[in-house]
C-alpha cells in the first residue's frame, strides 16, 4: 500500500503578513484572538474559517459564519483550494482576503520563519514563529556596532536602549561574540544577561525589544512589537513542603491583542495564578512560554517586556502625576537619553491615558480611577508587550469601573495582551477570554464570557460565586473538563502549539542591576523631592528637634551640675533617638509595593537602601545638630579643664547626638522593613524609644549586671550617652553608682569605643534591613 499523500506547504498571505502552512495542522480564521489568522473586520465572525490539510490537498471550511466564506469570488460551505486561491471573509467584493501561493524553495542562507533553539527551550520541542522583521548580510567588517545613535551599525530605535549598546564582533578562528557596551538594561543571550560572549547559530541576541539570531552568514532580526501570545501549561504551585495544592495544573492559552479577565471566588488561587504569570512566584510545576519563549529561564531578558500593576499604588502619591512618570522614565530609560526624549514619551502616555488634565496634579488629589491609569501610565513607558493588572477596579464605584475595563480594552486593541485579576464582574463583556478558578486553583471555565453563566446554569454572578462556597461536592473543574467548551478553547489550542515537555526549571542568576550610581542619584532626588512635598512630615521633622531642644534646656538651666547633668543628657539622648527613629519607621513599609515592581524590572537593593540612607541621614544629623545646639549653646557644660576628650566639648556632644540619632535612624528602617502594616509601626516606636531610655545607663545600673549588660551592647543610647558623659567628666561631677560606669570615662580609648559602637550597630542594622528586603523581593531577584 503506498504512502498517504501530504498536503503540500504553502503561504497564506493576509494584509500585509504572510506565514507558512504546515500540513501537519489546521488553521482557524475569525475574530478570536487566540484564532491562528486574527481578522478584525466587523463582518468577520468570532470563529469564521477553518484551513484543513486532507490527502494531498487543502480545503477552506466555513464554520457557520454569518456573513459567509467566499473562494474564488463564490460563497462555500466547504471547497478545495491551492496555489493561486483567493479567499474572502464577510463579502466577496471587499471583504477580508487571503491569498495562498506555494512555498519558494528554501534558500541557504535565511529561513522563512526562526526555530528557537534548544539550548533556549526545552529539547525535543519545535516552535516556528513569524517571519524575521528584517535580513541583514553581515558586512566584512569585524565589528557591528549596535544602539540608538544614529551613528550605529544596526539601529535600534528605543528609549530602554543606550546610545551604543553592544558589539557584535566576528573572532579571528571564525564565528562571532556579543560585546555589551556598559548598556543600560543590559545586552542578553538566550535569555541571560551577558557582558561578552560567543553566540552560535541557535543562539538569540537580545536588545530591548528586539531579537538577533545568526542564520549563515546573515543577522535576522525579530521585533517584538507587542502582539504576542501567551501559553499557560501545567502551573501548579504548593503551599509548603507537605505540598498543598494553591494551583492545580492550570493549563490555558492567550492569544494576541487579547483581553482576558481572571475572576474566582476568595482563595481559588487568582493572586498566585498572577505572581506564577509575572515570574514574582515562579510556579512549582509547569511552564509559562512568552510567545514560545520560557518566561522563568529567559526571566532576566523578559521581565522589560512586562508590565504589572499592583492593586497598591505604585507611585509616589505626594509627586504630581508629570513628576512621578519622568523619575520613572529615569530609573527605567537608558541613562543616555537626553530630558527631551523622556519628557516626551511621559506626554505621550499622558495623552494615551487621558490625563493632560491632571498631569500637574499631585496624584494623592486624583480619583481612585484617575490613579489607577497612572500606574498604567507608569508601566506603558517602556511598552511592554503583556500587561498584568491585579484588582484594577477594587473600591471604585461601577461607573469608574466601567472606564477602567473599557481603558483596558482599549489597550489590548492597541497591540498587547491584557490580563487582568478582578473581583468585579460588571465589564466583563468587554474582555475576549474569561478564566474562571475554583476553590483548590483549578479551572472551573475558559472561553467567551458570554458562555460563561450558562454554562454553570445561572443568570447572575453573585449566584455562581455562592454556589462555589455553598455546593463544596460538585466538580466544577471536571465538568469543564469534560466540555465542548474546554476541547474548543484549550484542548485545541494546546494540541496545535505541543505542549512543552514538563522538565526541572535550573536556578537563573538574577539581572545585573543597571548603573549603581546613577539609580541612586535618581532615587535620592525622588525621594527628597516626595518628602519635600509631604507638609505634615516637614513641619514635623522642623518642630521636633527645637521642641527636644527646648525641653532638654530648661532642664539643664545655666551649667551641667549636679543631677541635671544626667537628665539633660538623658533627655538629649531620648531627642536624637526620637528624631531618627521616627524619620525612619514608616519610609519601607509604605514603599513596599512600589520597590517589590522597580526591583522586578532591573532596581538596585543597595542602591535603593542607600538613598534611604542618605536622605534621612542628612536629614537626622541636620535634626541632631539643631536639637544640641538649642539645648547646649551658652550652657556651661562643666567639662574637665573646659576640654572634652579631643575636641571642645559641645562639638563632641553633638557629634554623638549625631551619631546617635543615625544610628536610630536605622534602627527604625529595620523596624520598618519587618513591618507588615504602616499602622504598626508607631506603637513600635514608642516602644523603641522607652526601651533606649531604660538601657542607656542612666536609669538603670548596667556594668557586671549579666543579661542587662549584654542586652544593652545593642541599644545605640547606651554607646552615645556614655561619649556625652565621658566628655562631661560625668563621674567627678556626679560621683555615684550610676555614674560608675566604665563607659562614662573620660578618657580617648573610652570615647573612642562609645563612638565606634555607634558606627557598628548602625553597620549591623542596615545589613539586616538589607536581608529584610530581599526576603521581600520577586523569588526570581534573590541571590
Amino acid at each position: 500500500m503506498g504512502e498517504r499523500p501530504v498536503a503540500p506547504e504553502l503561504v497564506l498571505e493576509t494584509d500585509g503578513d504572510s506565514r507558512v502552512m504546515s500540513p501537519s495542522r489546521s488553521y482557524h480564521v475569525g475574530r478570536d484572538p487566540a484564532s491562528d489568522v486574527v481578522l478584525r473586520d466587523a463582518r468577520v465572525s468570532w470563529h469564521h474559517a477553518v484551513l484543513r490539510p486532507v490527502a494531498g490537498h487543502w480545503l477552506v471550511e466555513d464554520e457557520g459564519s454569518t456573513n459567509g466564506t467566499y473562494a474564488d469570488g463564490r460563497r462555500v460551505a466547504q471547497s478545495g483550494v491551492g496555489p493561486g486561491s483567493v479567499i474572502r471573509f464577510g463579502n466577496p467584493a471587499d471583504g477580508p482576503c487571503a491569498v495562498l501561493s506555494e512555498r519558494p524553495p528554501p534558500e541557504s542562507g535565511p529561513q522563512t520563519g526562526f526555530r528557537l533553539p534548544s539550548s533556549v527551550h526545552h529539547p525535543g520541542t519545535t516552535h516556528t514563529f513569524r517571519h524575521p522583521s528584517a535580513v541583514r548580510a553581515l558586512p566584512p567588517v569585524r565589528r557591528i556596532r549596535i544602539g540608538r545613535a544614529p551613528d550605529n551599525d544596526l539601529l535600534v530605535d528605543e528609549l530602554a536602549v543606550s546610545r551604543h549598546h553592544a558589539e557584535l564582533r566576528s573572532l579571528p578562528r571564525g564565528g562571532y561574540e556579543i560585546v555589551d557596551l556598559g548598556s543600560h538594561n543590559g545586552t542578553y543571550l538566550d535569555g541571560r544577561q551577558v557582558k561578552r560572549a560567543q553566540v552560535g547559530p541557535d543562539d538569540i541576541i537580545g536588545i530591548g525589544h528586539r531579537d538577533f539570531w545568526l542564520v549563515g552568514d546573515q543577522l535576522q532580526e525579530y521585533v517584538d512589537t507587542g502582539e504576542i501570545s501567551l501559553d499557560v501549561q501545567n502551573l501548579a504551585v504548593y503551599a509548603d513542603k507537605a505540598r498543598k495544592i494553591l494551583l492545580d495544573h492550570v493549563t490555558f492559552p492567550v492569544g494576541e491583542k487579547a483581553l482576558l479577565a481572571v475572576v474566582g471566588p476568595s482563595g481559588a488561587g487568582k493572586s498566585t495564578l498572577l505572581n506564577a504569570l509575572t515570574g514574582l512566584r515562579p510556579a512549582d510545576d509547569g511552564t509559562v512560554l512568552y510567545d514560545g519563549r520560557d518566561l522563568y529561564h529567559d526571566y532576566a531578558e523578559l521581565r522589560q517586556r512586562i508590565g504589572l500593576v499592583p492593586q497598591d499604588d505604585i507611585l509616589h502619591t505626594q509627586l504630581t502625576v508629570r513628576r512621578a512618570l519622568g523619575y520613572a522614565a529615569q530609573l527605567r530609560f537608558a541613562e543616555d537619553t537626553t530630558p527631551e526624549e523622556r519628557e516626551a514619551r511621559v506626554h505621550e502616555v499622558i495623552y494615551q491615558l487621558g490625563l493632560d488634565e491632571r498631569a500637574d496634579q499631585p496624584i494623592h488629589s486624583l480619583s481612585g480611577g484617575q490613579r489607577k491609569r497612572v500606574s498604567v501610565a507608569l508601566e506603558l513607558l517602556t511598552k511592554p508587550s503583556l500587561l498584568f493588572l491585579d484588582e484594577p477596579t477594587s473600591g471604585l464605584d461601577p461607573g469608574m469601573d466601567r472606564s477602567v475595563m473599557h481603558m483596558l480594552r482599549g489597550l489590548a486593541d492597541d497591540g498587547r495582551t491584557v490580563i487582568v485579576v478582578t473581583h468585579s464582574v460588571l465589564s466583563l463583556n468587554v474582555c475576549d477570554r474569561l478564566l474562571v478558578l475554583a476553590p483548590g486553583g483549578r479551572i472551573a471555565f475558559y472561553g467567551p464570557p458570554e458562555d460563561s453563566l450558562p454554562f454553570f446554569g445561572f443568570e447572575e454572578w453573585p449566584e455562581a460565586f455562592e454556589a462555589f462556597e455553598l455546593d463544596k461536592e460538585r466538580d466544577w473543574a471536571g465538568q469543564y473538563l469534560e466540555s465542548h467548551l474546554y476541547r474548543r478553547h484549550i484542548k485545541a489550542a494546546t494540541e496545535q502549539t505541543d505542549l512543552v515537555p514538563q522538565v526541572e526549571h535550573t536556578a537563573v542568576p538574577p539581572p545585573k542591576a543597571r548603573n549603581w550610581g546613577a539609580q541612586l542619584f535618581t532615587l535620592v532626588r525622588r525621594y527628597a523631592a516626595a518628602l519635600s512635598a509631604d507638609r505634615t512630615f516637614l513641619a514635623i521633622m522642623i518642630a521636633l528637634p527645637f521642641v527636644m531642644g527646648a525641653m532638654t534646656r530648661a532642664l539643664a538651666g545655666s551649667a551641667l551640675t549636679d543631677s541635671t547633668g544626667v537628665n539633660a543628657l538623658l533627655i538629649l539622648s531620648v531627642g536624637a533617638v526620637l528624631t531618627g527613629s521616627a524619620n525612619a519607621v514608616r519610609e519601607l513599609v509604605k514603599e513596599r509595593v512600589i520597590y517589590q515592581r522597580e526591583r522586578a524590572v532591573g532596581l538596585s537593593r543597595s542602591a535603593y537602601l542607600m538613598s534611604k540612607v542618605v536622605v534621612l541621614g542628612l536629614i537626622t544629623i541636620a535634626q541632631a545638630v539643631v536639637l544640641t545646639m538649642v539645648a547646649l549653646v551658652g550652657v556651661d557644660l562643666n567639662a574637665p579643664g573646659g576640654q572634652g576628650v579631643f575636641l571642645p566639648p559641645l562639638v563632641e556632644i553633638t557629634l554623638a547626638g549625631a551619631l546617635l540619632g543615625f544610628a536610630s535612624m536605622t534602627l527604625g528602617l529595620v523596624v520598618s522593613a519587618l513591618v507588615r502594616k504602616e499602622e504598626v509601626t508607631m506603637p513600635l516606636l514608642v516602644l523603641l524609644t522607652l526601651v533606649q531610655v531604660v538601657f542607656c545607663g542612666a536609669l538603670l545600673k548596667l556594668n557586671g549586671v549579666v543579661g542587662l549588660e549584654q542586652l544593652a551592647w545593642l541599644v545605640p543610647a547606651r554607646w552615645a550617652l556614655g561619649a556625652m558623659a565621658g566628655t562631661v567628666g560625668l563621674q567627678r561631677t556626679v560621683p555615684g553608682r550610676l555614674t560608675a560606669d566604665p563607659l562614662f570615662d573620660h578618657s580617648a580609648g573610652t570615647w573612642l569605643v562609645n563612638m565606634g559602637m555607634l558606627v557598628v550597630l548602625s553597620a549591623v542594622f542596615l545589613l539586616v534591613v538589607a536581608r529584610l528586603l530581599r526576603r521581600q523581593e520577586p523569588a526570581v531577584m534573590r541571590k
